[in-house]
């Protein structure tokens, strides 16, 4: 079995075909930890959760714009009504009845034709089942977002999991601060990992769509939501492919 990584999705199932076609992904036997947001941005977020449960060996990390879906799932509304790629989410759904269209802008977001009776129980209990961490037996952390560094990783907020950017952005001062002069420090966090990967802040914002290295602290989000690639890393070797990028593969946006 070999592991692999995989960052950001937000509904480009085109872009998860074609990563794990290019790195010889095995459903059979490879795993795959997914750093989560899998709805929200492109238009097949139904396609993308049909190709994961094709998977043998999944870990599911549940990203924020996960949550807000599965929490539609539970209460039958969304709690951001739709807004920040929740659009694309609610057509994706629609498609399989031909309603893909009653979507429409409202005064505070939008509405949907959507109902939870519309969704596929397997898809419910694939959204369910998403974990906020995984930590791994060589002491490997996956999250989507961040944590508390200063804090016992453990028993942190939910929403610290989800949406933390801090750790990120503290990685980074380190690793501008460190240059030249302590290369072989390591980044303090009060629970130790051997190396930790995140998603949720797209690497676009520092004009690149590859993968960034803070640390031990690995950013997979190469912008697959808007107009970067998804990126898939083998554990192992840190050997990663890319799709194409996501302007190419969904053009209408």
């Amino acid at each position: 079995m070999r592991t692999f990584v995989m960052g950001d999705i937000h509904g480009a199932w085109k872009a998860v075909k074609q990563c794990l076609e290019r790195s010889e992904f095995d459903y059979r036997t490879d795993e795959l930890i997914q750093l989560g947001d899998i709805t929200d941005g492109h238009s097949q977020v139904y396609e993308c959760v049909e190709e994961l449960l094709r998977l043998e060996h999944l870990v599911a990390i549940r990203g924020n714009h996960d949550e807000w879906f599965r929490l539609y799932l539970h209460r039958g509304y969304h709690p951001d009504g739709w807004r920040q790629g929740g659009y694309a989410t609610a057509r994706s759904y629609l498609r399989p009845f031909g309603k893909e269209d009653l979507v429409v802008k409202g005064l505070s977001g939008y509405e949907t034709a959507l109902n939870t009776g519309d969704i596929p129980d397997s898809h419910k209990r694939f959204f369910d089942h998403q974990v906020l961490y995984y930590v791994d037996g060589e002491q490997n952390c996956f999250v989507h977002a961040g944590f508390d560094r200063e804090l016992p990783f453990y028993g942190q907020r939910e929403e610290v999991y989800l949406w933390d950017r801090s750790l990120w952005q503290k990685a980074l001062s380190f690793k501008a601060f460190s240059r030249g002069s302590n290369e072989n420090s390591r980044f303090y966090c009060r629970t130790p990992f051997h190396k930790i990967f995140i998603g949720h802040t797209p690497t676009l914002a520092w004009k690149t769509d590859q993968p960034m290295q803070a640390g031990q602290i690995h950013n997979l989000d190469t912008g697959a939501g808007s107009s970067g690639r998804l990126t898939i890393m083998c554990l192992a070797s840190q050997q990663y492919w890319q799709s194409d990028s996501l302007s190419d593969l969904y053009p209408e946006g």
